[in-house]
């Protein structure tokens, strides 16, 4: 848990005001709280008292659920639209900077998780443009929000606020002394996607063009690889990129934009990884997007000096 939250720490600041315990804001009293108090004695060895008055003073965030709730409707239509907006020069330039200075963090959680670099930048990317949007709200107040009261990623948040309650016991922090984003933990996004099937050094998607109409029938939105690309070409559906090892499986993805023709590509076990972290199609195509953009950039030569 060390390294998979180094970054978070890296991003921490001093804590706001701590929240009475008296009010109605607080966690506390909730029996499902109580519940995952119980549940940390038993896995962990917390004292249930100090749990108790870490909930106390944990407070609900309206903004934080508004936030991770905010997507313009217009580029949920538009795949163009989304794909603009998070895979432009500017985050790149962020991301190569941001990947600089937490260098030694993102090798240690390759090394850890076999998760590339580029993908850990990406999503830090798109979640939360590379730290600058941290800072407004406490961690355990962003993270106890999304735990109890964020029901469509209940279980991934409770898991988060379990391994950050965890990673501060170890590390002898204040669990109020870190602010972050709303996805304050998202520094382990490492050890989940490796816990939920990441296969290192293989890609994450190809490009893909359809003839004929035989693609239809593969094209139902769903990323999880079903079809093998032998059983894809005979449907008309020819892949881009590097051939991969026979048996291989992929699910055809159809990204729409309106006025335009459809992008097809074909999503492999570990896209369908990144869709378990975001369960939006859009989300998981630009952060891979955005990686490949990222190390592609990382590995152009410096201009020489003069």
């Amino acid at each position: 848990m060390k390294h998979a939250l180094a970054a978070l720490a890296v991003l921490a600041a001093l804590a706001a005001p701590w929240a009475r315990a008296d009010d109605p804001a607080t966690f506390a009293s909730r029996p499902e709280v109580q519940s995952f108090i119980r549940e940390l004695v038993e896995r962990h060895a917390f004292d249930a008292g100090e749990l108790h008055a870490v909930f106390s003073r944990a407070r609900r965030e309206e903004a934080v659920l508004t936030a991770v709730q905010t997507q313009p409707e217009a580029l949920a239509r538009s795949w163009a639209d989304y794909r603009a907006t998070f895979v432009n020069e500017r985050l790149v330039r962020a991301g190569l900077a941001f990947w600089r200075e937490h260098r030694s963090q993102l090798e240690r959680a390759r090394r850890t998780y076999g998760v590339p670099e580029e993908i850990i930048v990406a999503i830090l990317g798109v979640e939360t443009f590379y730290g600058r949007n941290t800072g407004r709200w406490r961690v355990i107040d962003a993270l106890a929000t999304l735990a109890f009261d964020y029901a469509p990623r209940a279980p991934y948040f409770r898991g988060e606020l379990e391994n950050y309650l965890l990673f501060a016991r170890e590390m002898e922090l204040d669990v109020f002394a870190l602010k972050g984003s709303y996805a304050g933990a998202i520094g382990s996004v490492g050890n989940f996607l490796k816990q939920h099937g990441w296969r290192s050094g293989e890609p994450v998607q190809l490009g893909a063009r359809v003839n004929g109409d035989g693609h239809g029938a593969y094209a139902d939105g769903n990323p999880l690889p079903r079809h093998t690309l032998e059983e894809l070409t005979l449907a008309g559906i020819e892949s881009r990129g590097a051939p991969l090892p026979a048996g291989t499986r992929a699910a055809l993805l159809e990204l729409r934009s309106p006025e335009r023709p459809a992008e097809y590509r074909l999503g492999l076990q570990n896209f369908y990884v990144l869709t378990r972290y975001n369960r939006a199609v859009f989300y998981a195509m630009a952060v891979s997007d955005l990686g490949e953009a990222l190390r592609a950039a990382r590995a152009r030569p410096k201009p020489a000096a003069r």
